[in-house]
Parts: structure tokens; C-alpha cells; sequence
């Protein structure tokens, strides 16, 4: 053996796990397949038990494409007006001391304790036809509930602390030396947030604005109050879901069940890797 050469490297043996961990594991495995496994391999072959022409015909029926339809522009809007609204609100929260700061931190959490349900009866209690404010927007052509804009309104209440919270701990652990800096450059405020501030910012309201979205897709609470469920008008895929269930068209209700659960899948797996890109970064 030459001088130069490297001495070997030593490895120590693996040590065996003990005999709780291997438990905690069949357990923790267990449980994953009992509860979350299982259950989607049923939906997966309930919802192609009529083949993929049966699974095909149950999600382009006229009521079903509607209500998917319906669902799936709300919940955008609903995600792109709460990115906006999220961030407006981190940003008062982070950066501003004023009289009732802690109780609107605290309001903001509310639709996370609140029963979507109780929030959907809110909404019409204070929108609906029979309310005073109700009866005036549906007497000007405006109606709000039992219509689109009930839909939004009920989306945009329940899915309103996701942004802010993501939003949030960024904002504070910013460096307030980079917009000190910025302001003495002669940056204004808009220029600092926009250089400065949302580029450190912009992965958290992309992954809040998908988390919404993917909260939004599966709301059912609120909306089945809200909405009316008038089919082809106002009936969300989560809401008709229940419908098919109710009437004994489980192939239906498992077809469109499938396809909300793709969509999910999606927007988890691509709020993933936004999450990894923002931590490289």
C-alpha cells in the first residue's frame, strides 16, 4: 500500500430497530392503509365498474359538467381574490400597530372554527331574499343567495385565513434592513413591495392561493345552504355528489368523486414542489 493512498473508511453496522419502532411503524402503515388506501381503491373501482366509457358518460352528463363547471370557476375566483385579499391582510397585520389588531388576527381565524354549515346560514340570513338587504339587490336584478355570487361569497368566507396564514410568518421573518435600504435608495413604498418584499413573498401566496383553491373545490357546508342547488343553476359537484348518493346512483357520485380527487392530487403534488423550490431558493 502506497503512502498516498487514502486509508479505508469504516462504516458502523447498522443498528437493529428496536421492537417499539417496529410497532409504531405497522401501526402508523396500518392505519394508512385502513383508512386512506383502502377507501380509495373502492372509489377507484366503484367509479369504473361501468368501464371508461361508463366513468366518461357519468362525468359529461349535462348536470354533472355544470356543476363541475360551476365549481371549478367559483373556487379559481375564489383562490385569486383571496390571494390578493390574503396578502392585504398579512401585510396590515405584520406591519401595522392600531386599536383592535387582536381581535381582527382573531376574526380572520374564525372560518377554521366556525361550521361551514352555520357559515353558510349567516350568509343567507344576511343575504337572502327574505332579508332586508337581500330583498333590494334581488329586486335590482342582483340577487346574491341562492345564486353565483352567494357561491363566491361563501368560498371566499371559508377559504379567507388560508392566504393570510401562509402569507404571514414570511412577512415577519423579512429582514426590515432590505426596505430601509430600498426607501433610502428612493424606492417608493409600491416599488419596495413590488421589488423587494413579494419576490421574497411569492411562494407562500402561490401555495396559499393552491391550497384555496383545493379547499374551495371540496367545500360542501356552506354551499349547500348558499347555493340553492338548483341543477345546471346553481348545484356544485360537491353538493350533487350527495345528491347521487342520496339517490342510488353511486357510480355517478363515485365518477365525479374521482375526478375532484385527481384534481387534488394535482394541486397537492404541485403545491409540493412549489414548497421545495421556495426552500432551494
Amino acid at each position: 500500500m502506497s503512502p498516498e493512498a487514502a486509508p479505508a473508511v469504516l462504516r458502523p453496522a447498522r443498528q437493529p430497530l428496536p421492537w417499539d419502532e417496529y410497532l409504531l411503524r405497522g401501526l402508523f402503515g396500518g392505519e394508512l392503509v385502513l383508512v386512506v388506501l383502502v377507501p380509495l381503491l373502492a372509489l377507484s373501482a366503484l367509479s369504473l365498474n361501468g368501464g371508461v366509457t361508463g366513468f366518461v358518460r357519468a362525468i359529461v352528463a349535462p348536470t354533472a359538467l355544470r356543476a363541475l363547471w360551476l365549481t371549478l370557476w367559483t373556487s379559481l375566483c375564489a383562490a385569486t381574490i383571496n390571494a390578493l385579499l390574503g396578502t392585504m391582510l398579512a401585510w396590515v397585520l405584520t406591519r401595522y400597530r392600531f386599536f383592535g389588531r387582536g381581535l381582527l388576527a382573531k376574526v380572520i381565524d374564525l372560518p377554521f372554527s366556525l361550521p361551514t354549515l352555520v357559515a353558510g346560514v349567516m350568509i343567507v340570513a344576511l343575504l337572502g331574499p327574505q332579508s332586508w338587504l337581500g330583498s333590494v339587490l334581488t329586486a335590482m336584478g342582483m340577487p346574491i343567495a341562492y345564486a353565483a355570487p352567494g357561491i363566491l361569497i361563501a368560498l371566499l368566507f371559508v377559504t379567507l385565513p388560508i392566504v393570510v396564514r401562509a402569507v404571514e410568518p414570511v412577512l415577519l421573518a423579512l429582514d426590515p434592513a432590505e426596505e430601509e435600504a430600498a426607501a433610502m435608495l428612493g424606492a417608493s413604498r409600491l416599488q419596495t413591495f413590488r421589488r423587494v418584499i413579494f419576490p421574497s413573498i411569492r411562494g407562500a401566496v402561490l401555495t396559499g392561493s393552491i391550497q384555496t383553491l383545493a379547499r374551495a373545490l371540496a367545500e360542501f357546508g356552506a354551499i349547500v345552504v348558499v347555493s340553492g342547488n338548483i341543477a345546471g343553476q346553481t348545484l356544485m359537484a360537491p353538493v350533487y355528489i350527495y345528491g347521487e348518493v342520496e339517490g342510488g346512483e353511486l357510480g355517478a357520485a363515485s365518477a365525479v368523486s374521482t375526478l375532484l380527487l385527481l384534481l387534488a392530487v394535482v394541486l397537492l403534488l404541485l403545491r409540493k414542489s412549489l414548497d421545495t423550490r421556495v426552500r432551494r431558493v
